[in-house]
């Protein structure tokens, strides 16, 4: 089994009346290469009439975002054209690549009625040869994304993207990203192999594990070495879990504000390109 190296607590880093806990990066760990950036909004309840979300029109390029909608809704656009309104359960995958500007807001029910809200946001680094790729998004309802049942059903696998179980996730990105969302009942277990040169990426959003040995709770991302290939979770109480996996780029790392690239000339360039409304206008 892989050991663990450490554990790192979310801090807690509030967004106007948003509640936020950043998992990465922290005090405490930078990046888990090719994984950047988490944060987890939430869980809170709105009230009706609400202002929503406040992740208004701003920029991004050289990197990934996705994003787990697990109570609520997000409204998104951007100047690709791409729009959706994606509900509980759903995930959005938005490339930036070459740059786009978007808008993640909250829906015109949601801030009605109000109501439970938690989401998580991940940024995945994209490699030097395709940074500069042309901008994609899709989201994803609940329902269009693979589920595959484990230890007599009390695992509910959720197969986001690359391979689990022999079931390809709803999205099939750039690289050879595999993430999942892992639902579990209390005194369920799972065995996963991870090959041992990959990056485990090991977040609990909710409920306490034990995972190779070592216990962990909800809001604290595990890292791990790389020397071995088996990962043994066990289910304390029930439990979600963000689990992902990579091959490491093992590239330079420049990031500035909404830009990952890896020089700090391509990061000038990026500023200067979108002051020149080379990301498109928002409308």
């Amino acid at each position: 089994m892989r050991t663990i190296k450490q554990q790192h607590r979310a801090v807690n880093s509030p967004i106007a009346d948003l509640v936020t806990y950043r998992a990465l990066p922290t005090h405490s760990v930078e990046h888990l290469d090719p994984f950047l950036f988490l944060n987890h909004h939430g869980p809170q309840v709105y009230q009706p009439n609400n202002q929503g979300l406040p992740f208004g029109p701003h920029p991004h390029r050289g990197f990934e975002t996705v994003t787990f909608i697990l109570e609520g809704d997000i409204m998104h656009q951007d100047t690709g054209g791409h729009q959706s309104i994606i509900e509980a359960g759903g995930i959005q995958w938005m490339t930036a690549g070459s740059g786009l500007i978007h808008a993640e807001v909250s829906s015109p029910a949601f801030k009605r009625s109000g109501g439970p809200l938690e989401i998580l946001q991940l940024w995945v680094n994209l490699p030097a040869q395709h940074k500069m790729t042309t901008p994609a998004y899709t989201g994803l309802q609940q329902m269009e994304i693979p589920t595959v049942a484990l230890d007599e059903g009390r695992v509910q696998l959720h197969a986001v993207s690359g391979e689990w179980a022999g079931t390809a996730g709803g999205y099939q990105p750039l690289t050879d990203i595999h993430l999942a969302t892992i639902n579990l009942q209390a005194g369920a277990k799972l065995d996963l192999p991870i090959p041992a040169e990959h990056t485990v990426f090991f977040y609990t959003i909710r409920g306490k594990l034990r995972v190779n040995g070592q216990e962990t709770e909800a809001r604290y991302l595990t890292e791990f070495d790389f020397d071995g290939t088996a990962l043994h979770i066990e289910a304390l109480t029930d439990a979600v879990l963000l689990l992902g996996h990579a091959l490491p780029f093992q590239e330079p790392i420049v990031a500035a504000g909404p830009f990952v690239m890896n020089t700090e000339q391509e990061i000038r360039q990026a500023y200067q390109d979108y002051q020149a409304g080379k990301f498109g206008r928002w409308q």
